[in-house]
């Protein structure tokens, strides 16, 4: 074999690495390294001039692989992989040395040590690219339909878009009606529209399309096969199954909303009712609320429960995080029930308002009519009793010198917030990541925002995190576009970082089979046993059957036992 030449490009990224890493000491210490043909640095790796810098060289050089240290390869593994096939270069001899994320922000100290250990860093990739081969994509040809779990707003209108581009759907909905909680709502922000006439046009044009099959009262049994090529079974109402054939599933499914414990902010008193059971009273009738009977002259609302709660709130699995609607909706629901009756007093105890981007002016408005704002501190939440049938609240107000303030209104509205669906049985067949909130986890918030792990499978709605119904169509449009995209052209490529068997080696002890979450080894008849045997398709190329072989007889093609190795001696060959 030939002696590699390998290109070694080393980025200041405009002072995130040079402000904390002698860059120049790093190109000086692998420029002569075994295999290395030539080693710069650029201010902006990722800069276009950059990149038609590196293909120059590439060319000039003759370079059979690169590495490129900068940032981390989540950020730009795609753009250097474009840009290594731009210079007529296999992108898979390609690879990236984080020295941002892994030492210049993790020694924000500097000095040599940092330096050091971004040498080390830069050598374990031109360990691993020494010792990289020319691989090929994976190509697998698509059937142009989808299945879409989910009927609610998000799942319903992806449909239609999906139909209106000429895809076949098919949708399932595990409710004998559609629409989710859209449908329990009344007027929505910011068009005024009741939620069920929403539900009632989309249903309307999806019973109209022919491209769209709707299974009410089903659920997803099981599934097999890949991205392009998925075999989902659907148990419909009567306990039988229907065999489905598609090339993409929309994971929309919605959330379940937050249920206070009893007794938390006054749960289980008389007049302490949640935000969903407060829109319900607004959708009856018309005029000055009532409750039980009597009217209803003023009313606090409780921001945050079921939200930011913190390790000390009690919950079992606390939500720390923000579910973003609630605030608009509570001053949104106040603005309607002033509409009802101006005389209406209303007191909004708040943590921190959140009514962003165009919803700030419903605050407004809210104020315009007569809502007054109390700020909370986390540690000082409001405190609700029961006085003898009377209610109570308490709140230690920010705005006004921390001064404590006694309210006792006629209704207390616990503005609560969204919580993962109820999906156990759907992780289950789909392999589906959840995140460390319980909703279902994308591949990266920014680049790949409804792509999860499992090629093919893309999630929107609230199935994926809090949102208003704007942001759950939209989100659904996303991984329309991500999935037709798919399907349209009639073919998907594959990395093809995946496990391969040395079948000579393989005694056909099942183990690796045990020790992969996606189902991609098979058996097969080999010489007088059975040998293991990979579908590349299925293969996430994460390697646990790799070490749970007793013979050695797995490995997987881009970081082979071998790079590994090597990528570990590089980095301590002179510690040693």
């Amino acid at each position: 074999m030939s002696e590699r030449r390998i290109g070694v490009f080393i980025c200041y990224c405009g002072g995130n690495i040079s402000d904390y890493v002698d860059v120049e000491k790093v190109r000086e210490a692998v420029e002569g390294d075994p295999g290395v043909a030539l080693a710069k640095t650029h201010m902006f790796a990722c800069s276009d001039a950059s990149q038609e810098e590196m293909i120059q060289d590439i060319r000039e050089h003759r370079l059979d692989g690169i590495v490129v240290a900068s940032c981390s390869p989540t950020l730009h593994l795609f753009t250097f992989q474009a840009m290594t096939e731009r210079a007529s270069l296999n992108k898979y001899c390609y690879a990236q040395s984080n020295l941002r994320e892994q030492c210049s922000w993790a020694h924000r100290d500097g000095g040599p040590l940092a330096t050091e250990k971004a040498v080390r860093i830069v050598r374990s990739g031109i360990a691993r690219a020494l010792l990289s081969e020319p691989l090929e994509t994976l190509r697998i040809e698509t059937t142009p339909k989808v299945l879409v779990i989910g009927a609610g707003v998000s799942g319903l209108s992806s449909a239609l878009t999906l139909a209106d581009m000429g895809i076949e759907v098919f949708v399932v909905e595990k409710e004998p009606v559609v629409g989710g909680w859209t449908r329990k709502w009344d007027k929505v922000f910011l068009s005024g529209k009741k939620g069920a006439d929403i539900i009632d046009g989309l249903q309307a044009r999806v019973r109209e399309n022919e491209r769209i099959t709707l299974f009410t009262e089903a659920e997803l049994a099981a599934n097999s096969g890949t991205v392009g090529d998925f075999h989902p079974q659907i148990r419909v109402a009567d306990g039988s199954t229907v065999d489905l054939h598609v090339g993409a599933i929309i994971v929309a499914t919605g959330f379940d909303p937050y249920e206070p414990a009893e007794g938390e902010f006054g749960r289980g008193t008389e007049g302490v009712v949640t935000l969903p059971e407060f829109e319900e009273m607004l959708a009856d009738g018309e005029g000055p609320l009532t409750h039980d009977g009597r009217k209803v002259n003023s009313i606090a609302y409780i921001y945050c429960v079921g939200s930011r709660q913190g390790e000390d709130s009690g919950a079992e699995k606390p939500n720390t995080y923000c579910s973003r609607y609630c605030c608009t909706a509570a001053v949104h629901a106040a603005i309607r029930a002033a509409e009802r009756d101006p005389s209406l007093k209303q007191y909004h105890l708040y943590r921190d308002m959140r009514t962003y981007g165009k919803h700030e002016m419903l605050y407004l408005e809210a104020l315009r009519k007569g809502s007054l704002f109390l700020k909370y501190e986390d540690e000082c939440p409001p405190a609700v009793r029961d006085r003898e049938g009377t209610l109570e609240v308490t709140v230690t107000d920010q705005l006004t010198s921390n001064e404590e303030i006694e309210l006792a209104p006629d209704l207390v509205v616990l503005v609560t917030g969204m919580t993962p669906g109820s999906n156990a049985s759907l992780v289950d067949v789909l392999k589906l990541p959840l995140g460390t909130d319980g909703f279902f986890n994308e591949i990266h918030p920014k680049l790949r925002p409804v792509e999860t792990s499992i090629n093919g499978v893309f999630i929107a709605g609230a199935a994926q995190g809090p949102k208003t119904i704007a942001e759950s169509v939209a989100s659904g449009l996303a991984s329309v576009s991500k999935g037709a995209a798919l399907l349209l052209k009639g073919y998907v490529d594959l990395d093809p970082f995946v496990a391969v068997v040395d079948a000579d080696r393989c005694t056909g002890c099942r183990d690796c089979e045990a020790a992969c979450p996606y189902g991609a080894i098979e058996f097969a008849e080999a010489g007088e046993g059975e040998a293991a045997r990979i579908i590349p398709a299925l293969c996430k190329g994460g390697g646990a059957c790799v070490p749970i072989c007793p013979e050695g007889a797995i490995d997987v093609k881009g970081y082979t036992d071998r790079q590994i190795r090597s990528m570990i001696e590089s980095m301590i060959e002179e510690a040693v």
